[in-house]
């Protein structure tokens, strides 16, 4: 088993209160979920409104589909029209 992890940083730059920022990332996080079936959650930076650091997760019994749909969630969140610019970002496959 095989467990992927990937870790986006994320700035909003015409955000201007919480309120704001949790609008956006419901946006990104429901349409990753429904898109490519993995797990999502905002993992960090809770109190900056201009700041996000979200987690991602998926499980598979291939290291290269993890890889793959991990590569393309990040593709995805950094091509899409959100209002949002990628920081950066980092992909950890664990062998369990």
């Amino acid at each position: 088993m095989n467990v992927g992890v990937a870790k986006v940083s994320l700035r909003l730059p015409e955000n201007m209160s919480l309120k704001g920022k949790r609008q956006v990332l419901k946006s990104i996080t429901s349409r990753v979920r429904n898109k490519f079936d993995v797990a999502v959650a905002e993992v960090g930076d809770n109190d900056a409104w201009q700041l996000a650091t979200v987690g991602i997760c998926c499980i598979s019994n291939n290291k290269r589909h993890t890889n793959q749909v991990l590569s393309r969630v990040v593709n995805f969140i950094e091509s899409a029209r959100f209002e949002v610019e990628m920081l950066d970002y980092e992909i950890e496959i664990i062998d369990v």
